[in-house]
């Protein structure tokens, strides 16, 4: 930037910062139904000239390291303003603060100014997902302090990143503010997900949502439709110097009542009392956090990770190895312990704990997304002998009260990064050297040209792994592993190529390649890895070797991949079509021995299941009863009303007739117009007073008007009934003499 341009930014930022340089904007934030104005936001904008854009004025704030001044100054003219302009309760103030300096804002002059507005202000305090990721110790500090003030907390910008659906438990916000473009935008799976968890989140703490960008009736629609019940945007007014007094006013629902937990609370200290607690030793609790950190990374980039370790050394690198995998992954990843630095590894947040702090003798993993929680809290019994041996008493809860006191717990203590977004950290680079003359790769091929344009000339991917280095980085890839990763090698070499599996990659496979590195064995797997920054999917045939030195070490493996894609989506396909031909063979089966008409057994089906019925008898002694229903009418109806209205009395009959048997009986078409009911399992002492009391229900049930055809038709049927042994052995002498009881049976 040229002197003249640095001088004149240099000079409108100090105008900015004189009092009176920065004034506040106001918008008007709605309750939909009712169309009144609960709140009003602060908008900041400076003096006229080239900072007078907030986005600019910030940058130049930030750039010149005066961003406390300006961020203080913001919020003095919002107080200053919302009181000038009698913006009082039952009316809200939404207010914004920089992340960078939560943990510096100077709340005294704005409670100062606060309470001297007519009606006393109402505050809402409106943090951004940025403050999660660069201090979330100070940013759960601000929280504490605001809520004693009795303001209230609106998280912002709700669904423009990942992580701020994962810490919405921890902050326990007031108000949740949808980021515009969900109701701005085509709904797709990404808006599904953040809606799931913002009206979880919301039913379960009684949070009020918020939708930003409501320009038209259209987005109106889709805000309401999303679970909104503010609104705020250019359809209810721009921001204006003067807050708008056109609309009726109203007020935010009350803040839920919300404890703040102690900071210096241990997360097993969070365990209700009377809490059964299981004692293990530490190869246990080592299996149990790996169980728990492969359910992080299957929840992907909306989950927060916080665990403690003791001591630095307990880092082993095998664990490096998985936080380094569950970085890729989640939205968050904290690690505690004495000896850790503030980023222990690449995208981990760390914490030194003193070692007078309770912490320091636990064992604590808390998993923590917008539909799942669990903890593992586990405290040192201080046992003597093998490291793995020593003994713990634990609770493994999935309480989500539980695991949310003990993530805040441990967040508590988590030393402040580097501000601005997250990003996804990448492995220590090899050294600049070109894969052709690195050392790695001439111990390997050596300084045969042609072995070179060999492995270049292949269609299958090959890359070289170097083990002794951090992360295991790759040294070499050829031409076609470039193709299949869809990133040239400038961009691939010095990673470690756990960055090529997506979300959905299979964590066992990953596990199984894991366990054969360290143990320098080969394998063979199939993954799901991710192709170019479209991380579009793509199934990889994965086979690796280990190469040693003269020695017989493993330095190095070395990787051949082929895209299957084409044949894994082929043997799916085929998998399908044979789920869905057994599927249709099963309907077909079906059909075969159900009456499409009444969706009950056929005469076939039933004489089938008669006979095993009798055959079960005759070997437990039982009695079996047979009836038989027959409707009367049903010829004469069909003559009169039409074949439709026959079937809609025999579709009616048998309902009723199912409605009044037990679930073991059994009842199917029997004729046109008739049905028979088998009741096995009788005891041979009451097998004849039981079948009475069944022939009259079903008698009583099937009688009555039936809505047919339009209007209604009384039913009438004749019930006849015949048991075993008693009446008959086998199924065609039951028949006859159920038939011959129902036909000298009257009709009632």
């Amino acid at each position: 930037m040229r002197p003249t341009a640095d001088a004149a930014l240099s000079a409108a930022l100090d105008a900015a910062l004189r009092p009176g340089g920065v004034r506040s904007v106001f918008q008007p934030i709605v309750e939909l139904d009712s169309g009144r104005v609960v709140a009003h936001e602060a908008l900041a904008r400076g003096p006229e000239g080239p900072l007078q854009r907030p986005d600019q004025l910030f940058a130049a704030a930030r750039e010149a390291g005066r961003l406390a001044e300006l961020d203080g100054a913001c919020r003095v003219a919002a107080f200053e303003g919302a009181s000038r302009h009698g913006i009082a309760a039952p009316l809200a103030l939404f207010v914004n603060v920089e992340p960078e300096v939560l943990d510096t804002a100077p709340l005294d002059d704005l409670l100062a100014i606060a309470d001297a507005a007519p009606g006393r202000l109402r505050v809402v305090l409106e943090i951004t997902e940025r403050a999660i990721a660069a201090r979330p110790a100070e940013l759960l500090r601000t929280v504490a302090r605001v809520r004693e003030l009795g303001w209230g907390i609106a998280l912002d910008d709700v669904g423009a990143e990942p992580m701020s659906l994962a810490f919405m438990p921890l902050l326990r916000p007031d108000v949740v503010k949808l980021d515009l473009r969900l109701v701005q935008d085509r709904p797709g799976p990404a808006i599904a997900q953040i809606m799931n968890a913002v009206n979880a989140y919301a039913e379960a703490s009684g949070a009020a949502v918020l939708a930003e960008g409501i320009e038209d009736d259209r987005h109106l629609a889709v805000a309401r439709a999303l679970g909104a019940t503010l609104g705020q945007g250019w359809l209810f007014g721009r921001p204006s110097d003067t807050p708008a007094t056109d609309r009726p006013v109203g007020s935010l629902p009350a803040p839920v009542e919300r404890s703040v937990p102690d900071p210096s609370t241990s997360p097993f200290a969070c365990l209700p009392e009377g809490t059964t607690l299981r004692r293990a030793p530490k190869s246990l609790l080592i299996e149990l956090s790996k169980q728990l950190e492969r359910e992080a990374m299957r929840l992907g980039e909306t989950c927060v990770v916080a665990a403690t370790f003791q001591e630095a050394r307990h880092v082993t690198p095998s664990t490096s190895q998985r936080y380094r995998d569950l970085v890729e992954r989640t939205g968050f990843v904290c690690a505690l312990g004495e000896g850790l630095p503030v980023e222990p590894l690449p995208g981990v947040r760390g914490a030194d704990l003193s070692p007078t702090d309770p912490v320091r003798g636990e064992w604590d993993v808390v998993v923590l997304a917008p539909h799942f929680s669990v903890a593992l809290l586990a405290r040192d019994l201080g046992t003597v002998g093998p490291d793995l041996e020593r003994q713990f008493e634990y609770a493994l809860t999935y309480d989500r009260d539980v695991a949310v006191r003990a993530g805040r717990s441990l967040l508590d203590r988590v030393a402040p990064g580097a501000p601005g977004p997250r990003v996804a950290p990448r492995a220590v680079r090899v050294p600049a050297a070109t894969p052709a003359t690195s050392p790695e790769v001439a111990a390997l091929l050596g300084d045969n040209v042609l072995v070179r344009r060999a492995l270049d000339a292949t269609p299958s991917g090959v890359c070289l792994v170097d083990v002794r280095l951090p992360d295991q980085p790759m040294v070499y890839v050829n031409a076609a592993f470039e193709r299949l990763a869809g990133l040239p090698r400038e961009e691939l070499l010095g990673r470690n190529c756990r960055f090529l599996q997506g979300p959905d990659t299979d964590a066992a496979a990953v596990a199984r390649i894991r366990d054969a590195i360290a143990a320098g064995e080969e394998c063979r797997e199939v993954l799901l890895n991710v192709r170019g920054p479209e991380r579009t999917p793509w199934f990889n045939e994965l086979h690796l070797a280990p190469v040693t030195d003269e020695s017989g070490a493993v330095v190095q493996y070395i990787g051949v991949q082929v895209d299957v894609t084409d044949r894994v989506e082929a043997e799916r396909a085929l998998e399908r079509e044979r789920d869905r031909a057994r599927r249709y063979l099963a309907q077909i089966e079906e059909l075969a021995v159900t009456d499409p008409l009444t969706g009950l057994p056929t005469r076939a089906h039933l004489q089938q299941q008669v006979e095993t019925a009798l055959w079960n008898a005759t070997a437990s002694g039982d009695a079996v009863a047979l009836l038989v229903v027959a409707v009367d009418g049903h010829a004469q109806l069909e003559c009169d009303l039409g074949p439709a209205a026959a079937e809609g009395l025999m579709r009616a009959t048998a309902e009723r007739l199912r409605t009044r048997l037990r679930r073991g009986d059994l009842v199917a078409r029997w004729t046109r117009d008739s049905f028979a009911v088998v009741l096995p399992g009788l005891a041979p002492a009451t097998a004849e007073e039981e079948t009475e009391r069944v022939v009259d229900e079903l008698s009583c049930a099937v009688q009555g008007p039936v809505v047919v055809g339009g209007g209604p038709v009384v039913l009438a049927a004749r019930v006849g009934a015949a048991r075993f042994p008693a009446d008959a052995q086998d199924v065609p002498g039951l028949l006859a003499v159920a038939d011959l009881a129902a036909g000298r049976t009257s009709a009632r």
